[in-house]
């Protein structure tokens, strides 16, 4: 007679996995460039990590299919969380995107976009450090939050 073997049911926590890859980002280089042909020419479109917002929102939500593809706009990247099923709340809670209002940054206009954590912190890309930090998530006025359902489950 063969030993009965115990099956065990594994399924992944989504918020959990997804708010621990956010929080294991923090001062990694990964979302510094974005290499394109502009004008047939090879061209760091995020300048280093100067605007890598987008790009870091965006390639953190993909794996967990939270959204359609990466961007390297903020633009681009709301409109596909829209067209994912994000929904805007009123507060931040864990695992919501925050899109803060643009502001003039030397001569430029730019839209901000990160992911809210616990304790009133939020997890961007600061444009000094070329990195995801950890910072106040009412560190500069909000435009929306969003939240996806799934997150809930």
């Amino acid at each position: 007679m063969e030993p009965e073997i115990k099956k065990s049911m594994i399924t992944p926590l989504l918020l959990k996995n997804y708010l621990h890859m956010v929080k294991a980002s923090v001062d990694s280089p990964l979302f510094q460039n974005l290499y394109c042909s502009v004008d047939g020419e090879a061209k760091d479109i995020l300048r280093d990590g100067d605007l890598s917002c987008a790009f870091f929102v965006s390639w953190i939500l993909m794996p967990f299919h939270l959204l359609k593809n990466a961007h390297a706009t903020v633009a681009g990247t709301v409109r596909d969380l829209k067209e994912s099923g994000w929904v805007t709340i009123t507060e931040p809670k864990p695992g919501a995107v925050i899109v803060w209002t643009p502001r003039e940054t030397e001569g430029e206009i730019h839209a901000h976009i990160g992911f809210a954590i616990e304790d009133g912190k939020a997890i961007s890309n600061d444009k000094d450090k070329r990195s995801p930090q950890i910072h106040s998530w009412n560190s500069r006025p909000v435009e929306e939050i969003l939240w996806h359902p799934k997150l809930s489950e």
